[in-house]
């Protein structure tokens, strides 16, 4: 799908129109009894297809190969699974003034997900960041996640997360991990034309999240939740949200910067660091959470939509950030090298 400007400095993606479209389609035609369990369990098999596909997709030579940028990627990963939750903990304090204890919970557990795969690479790429880093970085991040995720919050949400247990553990990791080994073992046979084809992988990632919004917001509406949720609510946490992005995309691009990364790592290290993933995220509140599923995801909802948007202006300002001198500098010595090498052996 081809991205619209309304302005040229807010490109407004489709899909967040068929997000907003799916979720009025719930409201309006909410799945019940045969139908929601038949949706359900379409959703559960889109995402599985779609960790499937991220398994087939990912080399295993080049995720060896990203295992040497370790720092960049404990950075990530302390970005993602300790910064993000210590500042959901902290805004434990806006609560009950800017947000109830519903939007609370799931604004908690939106800093308990971990990161995104395509959206990171895509706009690292955009950015002329590390993107086989990037690649490495998502999937490090979504494969810790299927674990680090629901022991976070069994510890820090305790009694609202209803449905934890090692029962829940195992479902998710049968939904998100197995498909994703099964991927890596069919790689030998279909990653060639999961690469050749990427757009088949775009597809099913939107598929797939549209279906699980679906399914989480027609069980909102049938069990009458979403009156809980007032307008002036939902304006406190998109505030609260922008101040969250905010705050993470200047830690990650100075921290990475004080710990002496070099440009495109530290383009990495943001885009990677400060986003969070619904296909992820959405699966694993439908375990942990059951019937409030649908409050659980909205901060996640929100927080993802509102994370395109601005990741998309800053890869594109990125993208016009001229050379780093030292980074010219060191290309420049390995093309003097390579020439006196070559002379030396003529």
């Amino acid at each position: 799908m081809k991205r619209l400007q309304w302005p040229s400095w807010m490109p407004i993606d489709p899909y967040i129109l068929l997000l907003l479209g799916t979720v009025g389609i719930a409201a309006l035609l909410p799945a019940r009894g045969t139908a929601a369990e038949v949706a359900s369990g379409a959703s559960t098999a889109a995402i599985a297809f779609l960790f499937f596909l991220y398994g087939a997709r990912l080399s295993t030579r080049e995720a060896l190969d990203g295992l040497k940028h370790w720092r960049l990627h404990v950075t990530v990963l302390t970005c993602t699974f300790v910064v993000f939750p210590l500042l959901g903990l902290a805004a434990r304090g806006l609560e009950p003034v800017f947000l109830n204890h519903s939007l609370y919970t799931g604004l908690l557990f939106l800093t308990l997900v971990p990161s995104t795969v395509q959206s990171s690479i895509a706009f690292t790429s955009m950015a002329r960041g590390n993107v086989p880093a990037a690649i490495c970085a998502g999937s490090f991040s979504s494969l810790a996640g299927i674990v680090i995720t629901p022991l976070l919050a069994a510890s820090l949400l305790g009694g609202s997360v209803g449905g934890f247990s090692a029962d829940s553990l195992l479902k998710i990791v049968l939904q998100l991990l197995v498909p994703f080994l099964a991927g890596q073992v069919a790689r030998r046979w279909i990653g060639g034309f999961i690469t050749r084809h990427k757009q088949i992988l775009a597809l099913v990632d939107r598929g797939s999240i549209l279906l699980v919004v679906y399914v989480a917001f027609s069980e909102g509406m049938v069990r009458g939740i979403w009156s809980q949720v007032s307008p002036l609510r939902l304006a406190g946490l998109l505030a609260v949200e922008a101040v969250l992005l905010a705050v993470m995309l200047l830690l990650t691009w100075y921290g990475a910067k004080a710990l002496r990364f070099d440009r495109a790592d530290r383009i990495t290290i943001q885009f990677a660091g400060s986003k969070k993933s619904l296909a992820s995220g959405l699966p694993m509140a439908s375990v942990l959470f059951g019937a409030e599923a649908s409050l659980a995801v909205l901060p996640l909802m929100l927080f993802h939509q509102m994370q395109l948007m601005v990741c998309a202006v800053i890869a594109k300002r990125r993208a016009k950030d001229p050379v780093e001198p030292a980074v010219t500098e060191r290309r420049d010595e390995a093309i003097r090298t390579e020439v006196g090498t070559r002379t030396r052996s003529a």
